[in-house]
């Protein structure tokens, strides 16, 4: 598939977030604006606090911004309120999450952790775990299926929790602290998978990320500091 690259896929405009009022208040983030393209891998640099969490749960439609508009895949979905009534759905149909640690559900086995995912979006049994074993497959663990989580290497439930961020086929795949449990080759390896699925799934990825040994596997790379967002740096 050829990415037109000229699409935006995430479109952040003058987000703010706030907690408290008055002189207890506390601006998280302060009027952000953020553009990404299909195709494009970025990473959210920065230290504890500065709000790199916030804009991503913000992007995530987990948390409510204090102000601005959210487009996400050509959908305007929040612009002073949230435009779906139904979050879950949007989440569903919309966005892949990929955490730190696999977050993989430990009375399941491999292809049910992927499945489980389809099953709350709608799909049959039989198709849940036709779609489950494909990316499996496609991920190179297909042979571990029937492994519990617990008797998975790191990297294999890694891949196996990307398979679950893949299930739905979303445009948006949003990553907090990714590689932070893996070795510098395991997480190259995952980090090079990301850009393969961006690539060929017409996807965009924004990982949070303080391990250094991947910031060259990113083309663009922005930092957040006290709530503000530079313009970005193309690597």
């Amino acid at each position: 598939m050829t990415v037109d690259t000229r699409r935006v896929i995430v479109n952040v405009a003058n987000v703010s977030k706030h907690y408290g009022e008055g002189d207890a208040r506390v601006d998280a983030l302060k009027s952000v604006d953020l553009s990404v393209h299909a195709g494009e891998v970025v990473a959210l640099l920065g230290p504890s606090g500065s709000g790199k969490t916030t804009l991503l749960n913000i992007i995530g439609c987990i948390i409510d911004p204090s102000a601005g508009k959210v487009i996400l895949d050509d959908e305007l979905v929040y612009d002073d309120r949230w435009l779906r009534g139904d979050l879950r759905k949007l989440r569903l149909d919309k966005i892949g999450f990929i955490f730190q640690f696999h977050n993989l559900l430990p009375f399941l086995h491999a292809q049910d952790n992927v499945a489980l995912v389809l099953k709350l979006a709608g799909k049959s049994s039989a198709e849940a775990q036709r779609r489950a074993l494909e990316l499996l497959d496609y991920l190179e663990v297909g042979h571990r299926k029937d492994a519990m989580p617990a008797l998975l290497s790191g990297g294999e439930a890694q891949r196996v929790a990307i398979a679950r961020a893949l299930a739905n086929s979303p445009r948006i795949i949003l990553a907090d602290e990714p590689t932070a449990a893996l070795d510098s080759k395991r997480a190259g390896i995952v980090m090079d998978l990301l850009r393969k699925l961006a690539a060929e799934h017409y996807a965009c990825i924004i990982a949070v990320t303080h391990d250094e040994k991947i910031y060259d596997r990113f083309d663009k790379v922005f930092h957040l500091r006290d709530g503000q967002l530079d313009r970005g740096e193309a690597m």
